[in-house]
This record gives structure tokens, C-alpha cells and sequence, in this order.
């Protein structure tokens, strides 16, 4: 069957996120499949204003499913939310007869694919943040090397914390979700975990529940705060959610806390089994969406199936942290009391 394109450009956007190495490789891979060139774009939004592209081809990703990182880099770009800075890249697409573009990234991402497609570009999302803060799917690439990443740290810090009967904070990334957070939580044992979509007060959730684990003979404390905690804008201008919580502890508990901020060290790493290959599954989707002649789609993994939908709608459905982790969660901390 005949492509509805036949050529098409890929590019990374936004933070990056373990996986999207296998995801460019495994377009790369598909596009030449079905008989379609592939044009590497370098440096996101930026790169397809500015021009800087290149061919792609076999070579191009030979061994690079393993690496963490993006080959393509990435940068947000504010000049593309311009219509000006929407209309070079248009210009760009024109000159090099790119006739849709596969977008892998966050929400931000998709929403510069939405503002390229209303000057006639093909265009298709593909989920990568480590976030995992993407409604419409239940996995976004990226999500599980970052927890297994913060997982280690957070064992290996336990290990001297409690030789030393010490409080730990650890901050972990989301600075709008709290999805690694609770994922990291539940893995360690956290005796805390506070994230953004959950109101909490310092007296009920922090200090008793790290009384109540005293009171059960445990002398050290594992407090796992998400980057956004603190939804408060003055707050949020302090050093930081992991140092606030720490010093509440110290007012409050009379007990000194060791702070850990994990930060970008949970975007390296080479990406794990489950990136390797969900990643590689969706970008094969991505080019069978152009190849068919869909656009405004963005990818999903959805109850362990990968499927598409329409961008607009996907954008629109909220995000939520998982329920029944959740769940979970408070059953394991709240057994405690």
C-alpha cells in the first residue's frame, strides 16, 4: 500500500527522557520500511526554524536504542510560539518537502505539533517525560528507568541513613505531578510521600505519621517529596520542597534531616527493558499514523496496548495520579498508626 507521505521529519522537545533514542530509531527504522526519507531534526522547535536537519538513515541510529539521552538534543523554544517563529518552520518543512513531522515530548511538545498542523504539516505525538503526566496515556517513555534510577539512590542512601538512625528527605522530580513520587514511594517503603495533587498538613501527614513510626521502634525515616509539594509561589521561591520539608521536621520534631535532591540524574541513564521497547512500539505507530494518512494524532499506551487519538482531545483530558497506587500507598503508611 502506497504512503500518504514520503517524507517526513522527527525531532525531540522539551526535557529529555530515557527512551527516546529507541523511539527516533525504531521511526527511522519503519519510515525506511515503508519506502519514506526521514529528516533528523536537531534541537526540537528550534532546529526546524533555524533549518539545522540532516538525512537520516540505518547508520544514523545503529546502536543507539541503549543510549540515554536524545541523539537529536532538545531545547524549548519560545520563538516557535510565536506565528512568526511558526512560519519559519512551516518555510523550513516547505524547502525540504517534510510533509509530516513526528514530535516526541510532553504536553508542550504537542501543542507546538497542534500550531504546525494548521499550516497543512502532518503531524504526530509521541509521549516522553518522565513525569508520566500525559492524561491521555497511561505511560509516557522515560517513566520507569527515572523510577528505577530514583529507586537505587533512595535504597543506597538508606543503607548510611539508617546506620545512623537519620531522617531522610528525599526530592524527587514533578514539579506539576506527583506520579514518580508516589511510584518511588511505594517501592521504598517511604514513611512520607507529598506530592502536588494532594493537599497536605504538615501535623497530620508529616509529623505524626513520623512519631507513629518511632513509637514502632523505627528510628530512621524516609520522606519522599515531589518537586512541586509546595503549590505556594513564595514558597516555591526558597531552595526548594525537599529543604522546606526539612526544616518543618527540624522546628517541629527536634530531629535534624539529611536532604537529597536527586534532580536530572533521574533524566540519564540508559533506558531499561520496558523504555527500550514501549518506546520502540510507539514510534513504529507514530510513522504508521503518517504512512496512513492521520494527523493531530499523539500515540497512547493504554491498558498495555498502544493506540492513537486526536491530539486536541488528548490534551484535554486531565491528569491524574494513579488510584489505586494511591490507595496502596495509604495502606502502607497509615498501618503505621
Amino acid at each position: 500500500m502506497a504512503s500518504a507521505v514520503k517524507r517526513i521529519g522527527v525531532l525531540t522537545s522539551g526535557g529529555d527522557s530515557p527512551g527516546m533514542n529507541a523511539a527516533v530509531r525504531a521511526v527511522v527504522r519503519t519510515a525506511m520500511y515503508r519506502g519514506i526519507d526521514v529528516i533528523g531534526i536537531r534541537r526540537g522547535w528550534n532546529g526546524l526554524i533555524s533549518g539545522d536537519v540532516f538525512r537520516m538513515d540505518a547508520q544514523s541510529v545503529a546502536h543507539i536504542i541503549n543510549r540515554g539521552g536524545t541523539i537529536l538534543y532538545t531545547a524549548r523554544s519560545d520563538e516557535f510560539r510565536t506565528e512568526e517563529g511558526q512560519k519559519k518552520a512551516v518555510a523550513t518543512c516547505k524547502l525540504l518537502g517534510i510533509e509530516g513531522v513526528v514530535a516526541i515530548g510532553g504536553d508542550g511538545t504537542f501543542r507546538g505539533c497542534l500550531a504546525l498542523s494548521k499550516h497543512g504539516i502532518s503531524v504526530v505525538g509521541i509521549p516522553g517525560t518522565i513525569d508520566n503526566d500525559i492524561g491521555c496515556t497511561h505511560y509516557s517513555i522515560g517513566y520507569d528507568t527515572a523510577a528505577n534510577t530514583a529507586i537505587e539512590a533512595i535504597d543506597r542512601l538508606r543503607d548510611t541513613m539508617q546506620s545512623h538512625e537519620r531522617c531522610s528527605v528525599v526530592e524527587v522530580m514533578g514539579h506539576r505531578a506527583g506520579n514518580l513520587a508516589l511510584y518511588v514511594g511505594i517501592a521504598t517503603g517511604a514513611t512520607v510521600v507529598l506530592v502536588p495533587e494532594h493537599e497536605w498538613d504538615f501535623q497530620k501527614d508529616v509529623a505524626e505519621r513520623i512519631r507513629a513510626a518511632r513509637l514502632n521502634n523505627h528510628t530512621h525515616f524516609m520522606i519522599i517529596v515531589a518537586e512541586g509539594a509546595f503549590n505556594d509561589d513564595e514558597i516555591m521561591k526558597n531552595p526548594g520542597s525537599g529543604n522546606m520539608v526539612a526544616k518543618m521536621i527540624r522546628e517541629e520534631l527536634g530531629i535534624e534531616p539529611r536532604v537529597t535532591v536527586l534532580g536530572h540524574i533521574q533524566r540519564g541513564g540508559a533506558p531499561n527493558a520496558r523504555d527500550r521497547v514501549t518506546a520502540t512500539r510507539m514510534g513504529y505507530w507514530a510513522v504508521e499514523c503518517l504512512a496512513g494518512g492521520k494527523t493531530n494524532r499523539v500515540v497512547c499506551h493504554q491498558g498495555g496496548t498502544i493506540c492513537d487519538m486526536d491530539m486536541e482531545e488528548a490534551l484535554a483530558v486531565p491528569h491524574s495520579l494513579n488510584a489505586s497506587e494511591d490507595r496502596v500507598l495509604e495502606a502502607m503508611i497509615g498501618s503505621e498508626r
